[in-house]
């Protein structure tokens, strides 16, 4: 292990065994993945694949101040203030409009029978993956701005039709798209408004799904192709990991971690695995 001022990181050779195990634990369904942008950043999409990234896509398309560039969420509040939040759906709904082809390691989860996949951003390349197999559905995060609903999510089957949560308790997968997505219905938290209500009531986890809270206990995460160099993107992961086991992964790259990022390890008592992405999802995909 390489000893950094905050935590002790593991280097990629204990890396390998630990992920060989890891894999195991996939294949057992005792192990949830939580999966980041930086996955289907492996397919080379076209569309943006890091918050910094969709920023630049808004600042291509309305002028934004300077507080907002570089911040995907303060551009989103800014068009949604200054134009509409159709504008902000619009964009979104353009920004993510490319399918982005599902990985190697996709459509191996998609193979699985893991009870619970958290997946972070707005693509659609784990939802083609589990398309091809059947009981499996969806719950997504909604934006409550101008909906007039006490409602914090909506549950999607396989086909994308909207269903009640009941319907959820058969599924043998359920995939967790935290923030929306641009399918089935384009439902995307991404503006600072977006998030005030969320963030507030986080903490005694009301818009984190019942199924979600009932599937994760006992079960340990993995982080994969995920950064935590926001608070937003650390208070979402510190609660949807609450209550679940004592024992979580990260694989990272050391050399990009922030102070913050390594402090957010060390508190939420995640193991980081210091080896390259793709020669990880290699390790997880033949073991």
């Amino acid at each position: 292990m390489k000893a950094t001022p905050q935590v002790d990181v593991v280097d990629a050779t204990d890396a390998k065994a630990i992920l060989a195990n890891v894999a195991a634990g996939l294949r057992a369904a005792s192990v949830v993945p939580y999966l980041g942008p930086g996955l289907a950043e492996l397919s080379r999409p076209d569309v943006p694949t890091t918050p910094e990234a969709l920023s630049d896509f808004f600042a291509n398309k309305v002028a934004l101040p300077r507080r907002a560039k570089g911040n995907a969420w303060a551009a989103a509040q800014h068009i949604e203030i200054s134009k509409h939040r159709s504008t902000v759906t619009a964009l979104m709904a353009q920004a993510f409009a490319r399918p982005v082809e599902p990985t190697r390691l996709h459509d191996h989860l998609a193979s699985l029978s893991l009870p619970i996949i958290v997946d972070t951003w707005y693509d659609g390349a784990m939802r083609a993956a589990l398309d091809k197999r059947d009981g499996w559905g969806e719950v997504q995060g909604i934006t409550r701005v101008g909906i007039g609903e006490n409602r914090w999510y909506r549950f999607y089957d396989s086909v994308g039709q909207e269903v009640e949560s009941v319907v959820a308790d058969s599924w043998a997968t359920v995939l967790y798209k935290r923030h929306g997505g641009v399918q089935p219905a384009k439902n995307f938290l991404i503006s600072d408004a977006d998030y005030v209500e969320v963030l507030t009531e986080i903490d005694v986890q009301t818009p984190v799904p019942d199924i979600i809270k009932a599937r994760r206990i006992g079960q340990s995460f993995l982080f994969i192709g995920c950064r935590f160099n926001d608070q937003l993107l650390r208070s979402y992961a510190r609660q949807i990991i609450k209550r679940s086991a004592n024992t979580h992964y990260a694989i990272v790259d050391l050399d990009a971690l922030s102070r913050n990022e390594l402090r957010f390890l060390r508190e939420q008592g995640l193991t980081p695995l210091a080896i390259g992405l793709p020669l990880a999802v290699e390790i997880l995909l033949t073991h």
